[in-house]
């Protein structure tokens, strides 16, 4: 998979990047590959490589974030790839909002491997909002990929909680939404190939080995501008993975949702069964 998403990377149209591979403890051929492809002639681009043990996506993240010197960061999954032009449409994109310090980066679509949009895609060429905009003011449904300025993932860093390897990505990206806004474009910038099997069943425990991040995520919505409904599914989730949680110190829900809880406690038994954890 690797090899693939190098590839990628080797006919992409823009030059000026690096490629920073971040091994979250991997136990297969991710570091001889890495380092044959950094030691090799086959790319026009620099390669450096990283190796830490396993604490999950976002603390790989947060290691890229420190060791890249450009200005952008784009995260790539190793299973998935980049189309030709994909850095090229972020860099002239880029260079509409360059200066500006407002903007955290910009954005665009996932696709599949066939190039067809995930998701509603955007109503217009450009938008220039918020993410919780995005999502909760325009509707706007599926995966997207944001390209951020690398200070500010060095502003919002991912939490790096002992014992837990899975962070929500939405609990940094609505952080980032309260102070910055991003640039969307309708056009696809990464490629995802999908697996059929235990896509939820995987999400549910990796939120259920990790309660504390999942429940900032969940309690952080219900202070944002976003309707009643998505509060109300918000709360539920944060008693849903509460229940999980072994540890005192729990994050805070706002009290006025007290009345999910027990809602939250059904879905928790519903998980211990789906994920075979009873």
């Amino acid at each position: 998979m690797l090899l693939r998403l190098f590839d990628s990377l080797c006919k992409q149209t823009f030059k000026d990047f690096e490629w920073v591979v971040v091994d979250d403890g991997s136990t297969d051929e991710t570091k001889s590959l890495s380092l044959a492809l950094s030691e090799g002639k086959g790319s026009f681009f620099p390669i450096r490589y990283f190796y830490q043990e396993n604490g999950g996506k976002h603390c790989a993240i947060n290691r890229g974030v420190k060791e890249a010197k450009g200005e952008l960061f784009f995260i790539v999954d190793s299973d998935d790839k980049l189309p030709p032009n994909a850095l090229q449409l972020v860099a002239e994109q880029y260079e509409g909002i360059k200066g500006n310090n407002k903007f955290a980066g910009v954005c665009g679509l996932d696709g599949t491997f066939d190039g067809n949009v995930i998701g509603s895609g955007l109503p217009t060429d450009l938008l220039d909002e918020s993410s919780i905009a995005i999502r909760f003011k325009f509707g706007i449904t599926g995966d997207m990929k944001e390209v951020f300025r690398t200070e500010v993932l060095r502003e919002f860093s991912f939490p790096e909680i002992e014992g837990e390897r899975f962070c929500p990505e939405m609990l940094v990206w609505n952080r980032i939404a309260t102070k910055y806004i991003l640039r969307y474009f309708n056009h696809i910038i990464y490629s995802v190939e999908y697996q059929n099997d235990g896509i939820t069943s995987n999400i549910i425990k990796a939120r259920m080995h990790s309660p504390t991040a999942t429940m900032m995520a969940y309690a952080e919505m219900l202070k944002y501008d976003v309707p009643y409904m998505v509060k109300m599914k918000s709360a539920i989730n944060y008693w849903r993975f509460r229940f999980c949680s072994k540890t005192t110190d729990k994050p805070k829900s706002d009290w006025r949702y007290l009345w999910t809880m027990p809602i939250g406690y059904l879905m928790h038994v519903k998980d211990l069964w789906t994920c075979n954890l009873q």
